[in-house]
Order: C-alpha cells, then structure tokens, then sequence
C-alpha cells in the first residue's frame, strides 16, 4: 500500500503551480494510470490528479468501469472527484491528507451516501509526508 502512495506523492511533485495532488490507479497489483494536478497547466477546471488518472485509466483498460481497481491519492478527494470515482465503480481509495475544506468521503460530506455504488475507503495513508507536501507548497504561495 505505501509503495503506491509513494508513487502517489511523487507524481503530486510534478504538479508545478497546482496544489500538489497525485494519484494512481492500480490493477490487479500493476499500476496503470498515474497523474497530477494539471488545472492551471491546462487551464481545465476538471484537471485535478484524479479524473486525470480515471481517464488515462480508462483509456488502458478500454472501459469507463474501472472495477477491481484501486484509487491512490495524496489529498481525500474533492466532491467532482468523488462523484467521478463513484461513477467509475473503483473498488478501493486510499488517501493520504484528509481536506477539512472539501473532502468528500470523511471532512466534509460522504457522498457515498448519495450512490448505490460504495467503494471502500481509507484515510491517513502516509498521511504526514501527504501533509507535508501541501504544507510546503501552501508556505511558498504565500510568501
């Protein structure tokens, strides 16, 4: 589990002046997809690591349902994107930081609530390095 977050954080370095957020999408132990934050490189309000990694994933696989594979993330996924990855039918999410303002699946709403279709989800996966990494990157905007 932490190999893939790992992997997770190193792609949330790529993200340049996005927020830094990475994420995986793993099949049957493999990765197959692995994205970052891209909004402000692609000027796409919808280009956040995790519909990223859910396209590229689907694009692997040949199938918009992405049963049997797990999500790795560095930040608890916001509402777009956990709406997305309900709709997807990921099996599994693991997060590291958990977002106070937007999460979607522990802070601030459950929106597993609102499907028939409810993964599995976990939090505080190498939670501080996570942490770390937005704490860094919040530091630097501001000064």
């Amino acid at each position: 589990m932490n190999s893939f977050m790992s992997i997770s954080i190193n792609e949330a370095k790529k993200s340049g002046r996005d927020v830094p957020v990475g994420a995986v999408v793993v099949k049957n132990g493999d990765v197959i997809a692995t994205a970052h934050n891209e909004r402000e490189l692609d000027n796409d309000v919808t280009s956040h690591a995790e519909i990223l990694a859910i396209r590229k994933a689907e694009q692997v696989l040949g199938n918009w349902r992405l049963d049997d594979c797990d999500l790795y993330v560095t930040l608890e996924p916001c509402p777009m994107c956990g709406w997305a990855i309900l709709q997807s039918r990921i099996k599994n999410v693991y997060f590291g930081s958990y977002d106070t303002n937007y999460g979607a699946f522990f802070s601030k709403v459950d929106l597993r609530k609102f499907s028939t279709f409810t993964p599995n989800v976990y939090g505080g996966i190498m939670e501080k390095e996570c942490d770390e990494l937005l704490n860094s990157f919040f530091t630097d905007l501001r000064k």
